[in-house]
């Protein structure tokens, strides 16, 4: 049960925020054993005054298409899974909506699974 936030600057259409959700969706199902319709994804806009982050850290070159991933997560995956998906995103991302790997930043925070309510008051995991 990942649940993914997505921040980016304001200013984006629709399509190119929808690849985003859908890549980054494919991408997990693809690598991480997420189940099918286990979708949870909220998406915050910026404007400059609530975005800021650092163009070359650490040796690269981001620009203001830069996109942060932030995705909650079980802690039950490998490294290797971990990195397939890191690499899985990027790739999808450059195909759809086209963005650079250097504009793609992942964060996985890791949890265990009693820290999970999916409704009712009820740690359905644990």
């Amino acid at each position: 049960m990942p649940l993914v936030r997505i921040s980016l600057q304001k200013g984006k259409p629709a399509g190119h925020i929808k690849a985003i959700r859908d890549g980054v969706y494919l991408a997990m199902r693809e690598t991480f054993n997420v189940p099918e319709n286990d979708r949870f994804i909220l998406v915050h806009e910026h404007d400059d005054t609530g975005f800021d982050y650092d163009p070359a850290y650490p040796g690269l070159a981001r620009t203001g298409d830069v996109v942060f991933i932030q995705i909650t997560a079980n802690n039950t995956r490998t490294v290797e899974q971990k990195q397939a998906l890191y690499r899985r995103i990027a790739d999808r991302l450059a195909e759809s909506p086209g963005l650079r790997g250097d504009d793609v930043f992942i964060s996985l925070v890791e949890v265990a699974k009693e820290n999970w309510s999916f409704g009712n008051g009820i740690a359905q995991y644990a």
